[in-house]
């Protein structure tokens, strides 16, 4: 079992590895890799950064917050969309976070927050509106994207790096993230696994931390507007978990819109891979670009 384990975490390494090294930056595009962005308790935490050449800003930035159900994942996955928001005239960067079991919750909203604070605090060096800074992420990431947007200035989740600038967004796109983790059990095929590893307990021996930690339950008039994507056949995280968090934010007036995909399952592909970036993409130019 241990092999078996082994081997398939070396075949991730080498998939994201080889997708790296396949990654071919645009001649308009200036793209910097391994930017240390904190240092969080002795962990040095990076950054990969697309840019416009020759735009004339200040611009809006986009912060991308990797998947990987808070244990695994890579910034690495989310280049390719950087290059992307980067042609259209974005600052965008992709992130590392610390990640369960070794580093549990807040650890990785804390490192989230320290990241938007960074691209304040270098904003007139890197050509950044900090007044239009948006965020999105898919499963975990997308969690920790809708936390950023409800939790601006909550101050026992912002962290001790950066210092002395707002964490707040001004929107965020959530790519499958779930919202109610009291709820995610006998509804996900791996919450079972997964959230103890990140909340220290499951939801009887830690429900607490389920509760605290679950987006739902700190929107507020003031959270960033939303675009939700998520599929209708999800089983990591279930569709009604889009529901749920559409409807909390629309009874607080806050704009928020559901890009629903039928048949959809966790991890978009084909036409609906395309329907989502196209979405994302559409929606940061409407919010960010006004």
């Amino acid at each position: 079992m241990k092999t078996r384990f082994a081997l398939v975490l070396l075949a991730a390494f080498l998939s994201l590895s080889s997708r790296a090294a396949e990654l071919t930056v645009p001649d308009n595009v200036t793209f910097e890799r391994d930017v240390e962005y904190a240092n969080a308790g002795g962990a040095k935490l990076q950054l990969n950064l697309a840019r416009p050449k020759g735009a004339k800003g200040p611009l809006p930035a986009v912060l991308c917050v990797h998947g990987g159900g808070f244990r695994a994942g890579s910034r690495e996955g989310y280049n390719k969309l950087c290059l992307t928001l980067a042609q259209r005239g974005f600052v965008a960067a992709t992130i590392s976070y610390r990640l369960a079991p070794a580093h549990q919750f807040p650890a990785a909203v804390h490192d989230t927050k320290a990241a938007v604070r960074w691209l304040r605090a270098n904003a007139a060096r890197l050509g950044i509106d900090p007044a239009r800074i948006g965020v999105t992420g898919g499963s975990a990431g997308g969690h920790l994207a809708q936390f950023l947007g409800v939790t601006a200035g909550v101050k026992e989740f912002e962290g001790a790096d950066n210092p002395g600038f707002s964490s707040a967004v001004t929107c965020v796109v959530n790519v499958y993230g779930p919202s109610d983790f009291t709820k995610s059990y006998g509804k996900s095929v791996d919450a079972h696994v997964v959230l103890p590893m990140w909340l220290g307990g499951d939801v009887d021996t830690a429900r607490a931390k389920h509760i605290q930690s679950s987006p739902l339950n700190w929107v507020t008039p003031s959270a960033a507007p939303t675009l939700i994507i998520h599929g209708t056949e999800d089983k990591y995280v279930a569709y009604e978990q889009a529901l749920w968090m559409r409807d909390r934010l629309t009874a607080c007036g806050v704009p928020v819109e559901l890009l629903t995909l039928e048949g959809a399952g966790h991890g978009f592909k084909g036409a609906d891979a395309e329907k989502s970036e196209a979405a994302l993409l559409a929606y940061f130019e409407q919010r960010l670009k006004k």
